[in-house]
């Protein structure tokens, strides 16, 4: 059980490493998604001790969240006073007490000073000293019940932070457990970015050729997401302008389609501490792109105009400390280095992130990447092929350095 907890510890990142977090389960359907919440932690170096309600252990068995963490789960309170060991006052007490899912039962017991399960007991002995964060599922109805509300307002003036549940089907359901794992994280990291302003930009722009036809490149925006997030979390204030995309981000977002778009939602932001261009903005538009839709049966030509260099143009207005990106296609890392430095050199940039979206795993669409990080002096920090998550987190601490 151990090595199978052990097999997953920090594979996304490390930044939850030498955290305890008690995770308490109760008596909502929802508590059938602790196990995956559990792993998710883990899986950014969390230990996570759980604790169970007497009708959370009706609906998922304390075996399934004993395999899950590797730790024995505390089904009662017994002479070992294991409430006083995850949250008393002393050293080795738990970061975080998250409970998740939390019953309207457990919300009103925790308000009103009742301690009658291992969850509550555990949330009032850690209650005023250790962070505490809720997440309520439940019936739409119950979640609405005037007193359920003033009791969660009642403990968020005592510090408590609650998560928004998803409304579903009349169900004030648990939210994606990626917006949990987010919350957890962004309590607990260093908050090193506090009172810094920052902007980033990702993913791609679209450029019509007729109202239904349009260019583009392969952009997913994870790479600018994750940086993006990675600020957020360490305390800054962070806006993202984001191309079209599957996917989305917990951090404040603005979204466009197209390169003009992108081009004034940038320039609305000069006044930023840092400003981070990660977007695989269209170097072109469309001269004269047609109304409607272009007939199939005949052939055309499409003309297409260079677009201004969007970092080059809020460099004329911004004092911000800009990061620029640079993407090539299957060249040497010489060749790759040396392409990116001369592009550093004829711009305003401080820093210039290079990656060869040519090779494997690498780049546009991928989970992955490898960059190589350049400054005005040439020096050059490569790192190597990993998750774009963990990645984020090291592209953060060497702009943390050149701030400093």
């Amino acid at each position: 059980m151990v090595m199978h907890r052990k097999s997953i510890k920090g594979t996304k990142s490390n930044v939850l490493a030498g955290k305890g977090i008690v995770l308490g389960v109760t008596g909502s359907i929802a508590a059938v998604e602790s196990v995956k919440l559990s792993r998710e932690l883990m899986r950014h170096g969390a230990e996570v001790y759980v604790v169970m309600s007497p009708d959370a252990k009706k609906i998922i068995h304390p075996y399934s969240l004993e395999f899950a963490t590797g730790n024995p789960v505390v089904e009662e309170i017994t002479g070992k006073i294991e409430h006083v060991s995850y949250a008393g006052e002393h050293s080795k007490k738990c970061d975080l007490i998250l409970i998740a899912p939390s019953t309207a039962n457990t919300i009103s017991k925790i308000a009103s000073g009742i301690d009658d399960t291992p969850v509550t007991t555990v949330a009032s002995t850690g209650f005023g000293r250790i962070p505490i964060i809720i997440v309520p599922a439940m019936h739409g109805s119950m979640y609405k019940n005037p007193l359920i509300l003033e009791n969660i307002e009642k403990l968020k003036n005592h510090g408590v932070e609650f998560l928004t549940p998803k409304f579903e089907e009349n169900k004030a359901k648990l939210p994606d457990i990626e917006e949990i794992v987010f919350a957890v994280i962004k309590k607990l990291h260093v908050k090193d970015f506090v009172g810094k302003k920052v902007l980033v930009t990702a993913g791609t722009t679209i450029e019509k050729i007729d109202d239904v036809r349009f260019i583009s490149n392969k952009s997913s925006g994870l790479m600018g997401i994750k940086i993006a997030e990675e600020f957020e979390m360490r305390g800054a204030n962070v806006t993202l302008i984001l191309g079209p995309t599957h996917l989305s981000s917990h951090v404040k977002t603005q979204k466009i389609e197209t390169y003009e778009e992108m081009f004034n939602a940038v320039m609305s932001h000069a006044e930023v501490d840092i400003a981070i261009f990660a977007a695989a903005t269209s170097d072109f538009h469309v001269d004269n792109c047609a109304t409607g839709k272009m007939s199939s049966n005949e052939s055309f030509t499409m003309k297409l105009i260079p677009n201004k260099k969007i970092i080059d143009e809020y460099s004329k207005i911004s004092k911000s400390f800009v990061v620029g990106f640079k993407a090539e296609y299957a060249l040497s890392e010489d060749q790759l280095i040396r392409k990116a430095y001369e592009r550093l050199q004829c711009s305003s940039m401080g820093l210039i992130i290079a990656n060869d979206i040519g090779k494997e795993s690498r780049g546009f669409e991928s989970k992955t990447n490898e960059v190589f990080v350049i400054d005005r002096t040439k020096k050059v920090i490569h790192l190597p092929l990993e998750e774009k998550g963990k990645l984020a987190e090291k592209i953060v601490d060497i702009i943390k350095k050149y701030l400093n």
